[in-house]
């Protein structure tokens, strides 16, 4: 009998398959983190074992009214700024192996934000202002520096450091708010950066 496709809703005859990749969201109720797949998870959270559950479509409407998103983009668009500057101005091919990976890592978390929150960016956003000295004068990256002297380790030291400064941030923003749709997307945006902190740790560990 005809049904409707549980994305597009296009009302489909019997067996016909309609935007077969459908995505769906689902979030931990112990630690808030938010995950997207094209299947309904099976088990409990990889990040604090906690109980699963799939979240609804959420209209957000224009998600950048939110200040936790609007944070959320400014804090990657920076740090996506910060480590493109300091590639271009290594001084070693360790170095820039280095500042290439942690760009690409804070692309690609420009990307998940998009996605998760229908955050679109314009694409002249992702070019760098002549403003460096205000970009870099930015709480964010207070007493961080990137110097000719700098190993590996000092280099992901530095995003450690970024990336609990990000996420001290929503912690800290989610306590004042009230129970609600904000609190929420703080929540979820603390535990985003928790998963950086983890794996800029544990690649720490792996080059000492």
């Amino acid at each position: 009998m005809p049904s409707a496709c549980p994305k597009c809703r296009r009302v489909l005859e019997e067996d016909e398959i309609c935007c077969a990749q459908v995505r769906y969201t689902w979030r931990c109720k112990n630690c808030s983190k938010l995950t997207s797949g094209f299947a309904i998870p099976y088990g409990k959270c990889f990040m604090c074992g906690g109980e699963l559950e799939v979240i609804g479509d959420r209209d957000l409407g224009d998600s950048m009214r939110f200040q936790a998103i609007r944070d959320a983009v400014q804090f990657e668009l920076n740090s996506f700024h910060f480590y493109k500057l300091a590639r271009d101005r290594a001084s070693s091919p360790e170095q820039r192996a280095v500042l290439e990976r942690l760009y690409e890592a804070e692309l690609d978390h420009l990307h998940e934000l998009e996605e998760k929150y229908h955050a679109h960016l314009d694409r002249e956003v992702v070019e760098l202002s002549g403003e460096e000295q205000t970009l870099l004068s930015s709480w964010l990256f207070r007493g961080i520096r990137v110097s000719e002297e700098s190993g590996v380790a000092d280099l992901y030291q530095a995003a450690l450091e970024m990336e609990r400064r990000t996420r001290d941030h929503f912690q800290n923003l989610a306590e004042q708010l009230p129970d609600g749709l904000e609190r929420d997307l703080c929540r979820e945006l603390a535990a985003e950066e928790e998963e950086h902190v983890a794996m800029l740790e544990t690649e720490i560990e792996q080059i000492r």
